[in-house]
């Protein structure tokens, strides 16, 4: 959530963030609620302070006035019981109006945690504008020795490709009809050698950001409270994506929900928390499950392994202060990472930058990763698809839009408590990025040549078929 303060004192800021990222949301009506709400409880406040003076006061002063009550007579008398009778009447009085700002603060105040909470992170001042994917913008892209992304497949390699469809049906790895059978469209079963390399893959991520890159693994859960999603700002926007678990219709005291990325975890673990300056910056990863919906992609994507509603992703996040150039320096550290783990597995990517129709609502910052996928795109003239790049990494810097929401602070080195900031990046999502791994390492037999980072994790076996 935004800061209301700043808010106040740039509105164009949060205009102008709403209309670069396509949004709709009523910035002045959320400007109008902030303001009765705050005259709401400066009365409430008033009131409230009255309360306590008087019932301090009014005991002692209404004795006084009772004992004179006992020898005043005529006039003097008639005097004394108006006044003691005002005094008596005062805590009622205030008692009232309490409950009736109360219940005018109560009125207001789901509509304005509601616009609140829709209002996004601002885009960063060099994201370029734009209104959605189309708009991205190329920063550069690498290709493995040998691979020259004007040439087709074909050129490149001197045999026409097999899709990863093919593949993993010619070698066993994935069973999607019974897949099918036990959960619906779009699950699957990972077989054999698929399920290893797909674990290898998960392993050897892990292993990297730990040994190499500094990160602290962590088991986080996948299910979690509503204010887990909402304070990492995967709701309100996102409900409609998550799996939901209503455990408080068989008695429990709330609902839980499937997670879509180890990020919910990873970030809710310090949620109301002030942790030291010297903890920070916080470097975690996780491999998790994670759960999808995709709803609104019907049609889109639906065979293969692009697009599913289970799979393991690694994950990090890193919490830092509240400092643009170091949270700039970390999103540079973690497109490194990514940038390392696919040239070690010998994988085609480009990296771009996203404008700002396509940032979400928490985002300031992101860069896409997409891997070149030989089997997507339209059949070329020898009826083989001409390829095509697809999304395996994201990578974003948050500023401290989700620290604010799950009150997660420090102390800086003047002792003043700030947010930090906060950053995530995905490492590796399988078996999506199975996808390229099939795809790009295939050879003219149909056999599958296992990239040489993976495969101490799958027992030495080099080659697949």
């Amino acid at each position: 959530m935004i800061d209301l303060k700043d808010l106040r004192e740039n509105p164009d800021k949060y205009r102008n963030g709403v209309r670069d990222k396509c949004m709709q949301v009523d910035v002045d009506r959320l400007l109008a609620l902030d303001e009765g709400r705050r005259a709401i409880l400066t009365r409430l406040e008033t009131a409230r302070s009255e309360q306590n003076r008087i019932s301090k006061e009014i005991g002692p002063k209404i004795g006084q006035l009772k004992g004179k009550l006992k020898s005043a007579a005529g006039d003097e008398k008639d005097r004394l019981q108006i006044e003691i009778a005002s005094l008596e009447a005062k805590p009622a009085e205030l008692k009232q109006q309490v409950a009736e700002e109360e219940r005018h603060l109560a009125a207001i105040e789901p509509e304005f945690r509601a616009l609140w909470l829709q209002v996004p992170q601002p885009p960063a001042g060099d994201v370029p504008k734009g209104r959605g994917s189309e708009d991205n913008v190329e920063i550069r892209r690498w290709a493995p020795a040998g691979w020259d992304f004007a040439k087709t497949f074909a050129e490149n390699r001197g045999f026409k490709p097999r899709t990863h469809l093919e593949l993993v049906k010619m070698h066993g790895l994935v069973d999607f009809e019974r897949g099918v059978k036990m959960s619906g469209t779009r699950h699957y079963v990972l077989t054999g050698l698929g399920m290893r390399l797909h674990q290898a893959v998960l392993r050897y991520a892990v292993d990297f950001m730990a040994d190499k890159r500094g990160f602290q693994p962590m088991g986080i859960p996948v299910i979690v409270k509503e204010e887990c999603m909402v304070g990492t700002g995967f709701f309100p926007a996102g409900r409609e994506q998550a799996y939901h678990i209503e455990e408080s219709k068989r008695g429990s005291g709330h609902d839980l929900f499937l997670t879509g990325t180890g990020e919910v975890g990873l970030m809710g673990l310090h949620a109301d928390e002030i942790v030291s300056a010297e903890q920070l910056p916080l470097k975690y990863c996780t491999v998790s499950t994670c759960f999808r919906r995709e709803a609104g992609a019907a049609g889109k994507d639906t065979a293969g392994l692009y697009r599913i509603h289970q799979f393991d992703k690694v994950e990090q996040v890193v919490v830092c202060r509240a400092d643009d150039a170091e949270s700039r320096g970390w999103h540079k550290q973690m497109i490194e990472s990514v940038e390392m783990i696919l040239q070690s597995l010998g994988l085609a990517y480009r990296l771009l930058q996203c404008c700002t129709g396509d940032l979400g609502v928490k985002n300031e910052d992101m860069i896409d990763i997409e891997s070149w996928m030989p089997g997507r795109g339209e059949a070329g003239k020898d009826g083989a698809p001409t390829g095509e790049f697809g999304e395996t990494h994201s990578a974003s810097r948050l500023n401290d839009f989700q620290c604010r929401r799950l009150n997660l602070r420090y102390k800086d080195a003047d002792g003043k408590t700030r947010f930090a900031y906060a950053l995530n990046n995905t490492v590796a999502a399988s078996p999506r990025i199975l996808i390229p791994l099939l795809e790009m390492h295939q050879q003219a037999d149909g056999s599958v040549l296992v990239p040489e980072a993976l495969r101490p994790y799958m027992g030495g076996i080099a080659k697949i078929g």
